[in-house]
């Protein structure tokens, strides 16, 4: 078999991935999340290869690089993948612009909430848009924006994370805007819970967590080595400590860097208070702090005071796989799930 030869799906998955598999344009209806300093060229054009849908991590990288990453992936499959930019990144307008000058297929809006007219030049590129959404009303906006799906996601996930719970958010999303896919993140890990969230309705589901352990993963040994020992109760996240510095939620392995976080925060809010910064600068210190403090663990492997960004579902990941057996499994197990649900139906 070749290592490039998709990951197949099964008959009884397909009438329920259909969806899903139509959007992306993918064997399987699975999402790897764009992880910055790990979702790159290598791992997003592997995960296409493989069957599954690979996303480009923008962060907020230089453009240029952006660009080469870009074609760098292209060069690797010829398969579809998605773009992630980041709406609260200094750089994200260039990097929305390179991939619609680069008629990348998807482009995904994450971070907080995009402009009408940027999701319209998405869409006017050719894309297909996913937009994530953290409540109802998000979602109901980005509808009106003109997103060609949803990502509902949990605060469970790891990273940038809202504050509603995956299961509270399949109420009020995906149960009630059956007019577009909807992709499910936070807190995935198996394919059984894949299986369920598509008999519910969902399109197919994004992780991020689990793909972290995949043997061609370009992060850190070490960063890895944490996943494995990590329990879920671990991954915490990061409070707000004043309506004056907003700050979206990050979900990681306690550690140092979170420690150091709260004592950036007050001092930011400091500075605010004497006017030595301005809200929209002290903003960017946080995101800078996030993409440095991330490549010191990923990258660099100092795990004791880098950030371990990782979801809830660390704790049901325990060893180090070949990508391609990780979605093998996530297919075989989708599929029993898929048998019992039929058993305990009688059908």
């Amino acid at each position: 078999m070749s290592t490039h030869e998709p990951v197949a799906s099964t008959p009884a998955l397909d009438r329920v991935w259909r969806r899903g598999k139509d959007f992306l344009g993918s064997e399987l209806p699975i999402m790897c999340g764009a992880m910055t300093w790990i979702s790159d060229p290598q791992l997003v054009s592997l995960m296409s290869n493989l069957g599954a849908f690979g996303v480009l991590a923008a962060g907020n990288m230089p453009p240029e690089t952006f660009a080469q990453y870009v074609d760098q992936t292209r060069a690797l499959t010829d398969r579809p993948f998605a773009g992630n930019v980041i709406t609260i990144a200094p750089n994200y307008l260039p990097h929305l612009e390179i991939l619609c000058e680069r008629k990348v297929s998807h482009i995904v809006f994450a971070g907080s909430i995009p402009r009408a007219s940027e999701v319209q030049k998405a869409k006017d590129s050719g894309a297909k848009v996913l937009c994530f959404a953290s409540t109802g009303s998000i979602a109901e906006r980005m509808i009106d924006y003109g997103t060609d799906a949803l990502i509902l996601e949990g605060s469970e996930a790891g990273g940038h994370i809202g504050h509603v719970s995956t299961v509270v958010l399949l109420q009020e999303i995906l149960f009630n805007f059956p007019s577009l896919p909807i992709f499910v993140a936070g807190g995935i890990a198996t394919g059984k819970l894949i299986a369920h969230l598509a008999l519910m309705g969902a399109a197919g589901a994004q992780m991020g967590t689990r793909f972290v352990m995949a043997e061609e993963c370009a992060a850190h040994p070490r960063f890895k080595e944490v996943f494995i020992k990590a329990r879920a109760r671990e991954a915490v996240s990061t409070p707000q400590y004043s309506a004056k510095l907003p700050v979206v939620s990050v979900r990681a392995l306690n550690n140092h860097a979170m420690e150091h976080f709260g004592e950036l925060q007050m001092g930011l809010l400091e500075k605010l208070r004497l006017g030595e910064i301005n809200r929209q600068d002290a903003q960017y210190k946080v995101e800078e702090y996030w993409v440095g403090s991330l490549r010191r663990a990923a990258v660099d492997g100092d795990v004791e005071h880098g950030s371990l960004m990782a979801g809830q579902s660390v704790g049901l990941v325990d060893r180090v796989q070949p990508l391609r057996d990780i979605l093998a499994e996530i297919v075989r197990d989708a599929d029993a799930g898929l048998a019992e649900a039929r058993q305990r139906l009688g059908t």
